[in-house]
């Protein structure tokens, strides 16, 4: 099959190979013979290798192919040469026209081939026959003409339906190759908002348990050990959650098997460690609980991540953080808020951070909405809501 195909492909990058070889075999077949068998045999022979000549570039000059052929047979019919079998090359002319030649020239040489049989049933047929006999051989000779061109409009047709094909073809390799690109960069976002969360996050916690360690130190050594192993868990954590994200970059045959993605199931431990780094935390659920997607889920325990994370960050040494789940019929309502000062939780550019638009774009990829801004009564409060997706 391989073999075919190279073969295929080698004679449609040189045309001129086989078209000699077709031309010279129907020659010695049709035009050699007319030069003994027939009456002005060599004025038949030089027709015949003027017209196979011209057929050698059939596929590469359609239509001064085209022309020669024509030509000899003009003056075949001007001169009154008798019709031989070597006439026989015009029909391989009208196909070559009809398959190969543009869309005027395949018309052209329709309506060149049938004024040439009524030509001819009016030389060579009229003089000797009845008109019977003469619409006869004229719509015999037409019909030479329009089979042997219907074949080339066949091949036409082929090769356009090829060629759209194989465009197609490319175009979907090429679409692919973007959904790809799109895939790899949706991934990428995905794990720069994973490793912001998780850094974020983590660091703050530490940052807050080393300063508080530095002055518990002097104080009460038990407290600054207690802020020490507070440090080493939460560190640990984190090196865990880098580890299982940055896991998926790895090639399979390299990666071990990774672990669940944190979601509302592991929302006391986030409680617990950010109390433990000393943020008076407030936690509640109102209505009875009910299961979200692992995406969906993951997106609301890192808005709540995200939340606290800037209350640590923000919101100063005494704040106090809410955090609140409302499950309704509906949807899950999350707010987590703080009395610290509202407007410290936006960047220090004047608009919302990395965090902020990454949690937005999480939430809003499974159907819910976020609202981030200062709380009615000081503070700042991030309220959110997602739809169930009933398990799927």
């Amino acid at each position: 099959m391989r073999r075919r195909d190279r073969l295929y492909a080698w004679i449609r990058a040189h045309p001129l190979v086989p078209d000699t070889a077709l031309a010279a075999l129907l020659f010695l077949m049709v035009g050699v013979p007319s030069g003994y068998r027939y009456a002005d045999g060599t004025a038949h022979v030089i027709l015949a290798t003027v017209t196979a000549l011209g057929l050698v570039f059939r596929r590469v000059r359609p239509v001064a192919s085209f022309a020669v052929a024509a030509g000899c047979a003009c003056v075949q019919w001007a001169a009154g040469i008798d019709l031989t079998p070597a006439n026989a090359l015009l029909l391989l002319a009208f196909y070559s026209i009809s398959a190969y030649g543009p869309q005027w020239a395949s018309r052209a040489g329709l309506g060149v081939g049938l004024l040439g049989a009524a030509l001819a049933g009016a030389r060579y047929i009229a003089p000797y026959s009845d008109l019977k006999s003469i619409v006869f051989s004229v719509v015999a000779l037409s019909a030479f003409v329009v089979g042997a061109w219907a074949l080339g409009d066949v091949r036409r047709v082929r090769q356009a339906y090829v060629a759209e094909l194989v465009n197609r073809a490319q175009q979907a390799e090429r679409e692919r190759d973007q959904q790809a690109k799109i895939a790899v960069a949706d991934e990428r976002a995905r794990i720069a908002r994973e490793m912001h969360d998780v850094v974020a996050h983590n660091l703050s916690v530490i940052v807050v348990q080393a300063d508080g360690g530095r002055y518990a130190a002097e104080q009460d050594p038990k407290a600054a050990l207690q802020v020490l192993e507070t440090i080493g868990d939460t560190g640990r954590g984190a090196l865990a959650d880098m580890r299982r994200l940055l896991g998926v970059l790895r090639a399979p045959e390299d990666s071990g098997e990774l672990g669940p993605q944190p979601g509302l199931v592991l929302l006391p431990d986030l409680i617990a460690s950010v109390r433990k780094a000393g943020l008076d935390v407030d936690f509640g659920v109102d209505g009875e609980p009910r299961a979200l997607g692992a995406g969906a889920s993951l997106a609301v325990y890192r808005a709540i991540q995200e939340g606290l994370t800037n209350t640590l960050k923000h919101a100063g040494p005494h704040a106090r953080s809410r955090v609140r789940l409302a499950y309704d019929a509906e949807r899950l309502t999350v707010e987590v808020s703080d009395d610290g000062p509202g407007a410290s939780a936006s960047s220090s550019a004047g608009g919302p951070g990395h965090g902020l638009i990454g949690m937005r774009e999480r939430v809003e990829a499974f159907g819910g909405e976020v609202m981030a801004g200062p709380g009615p009564e000081g503070g700042w409060r991030i309220r959110l809501t997602m739809p169930y997706d009933d398990g799927k």
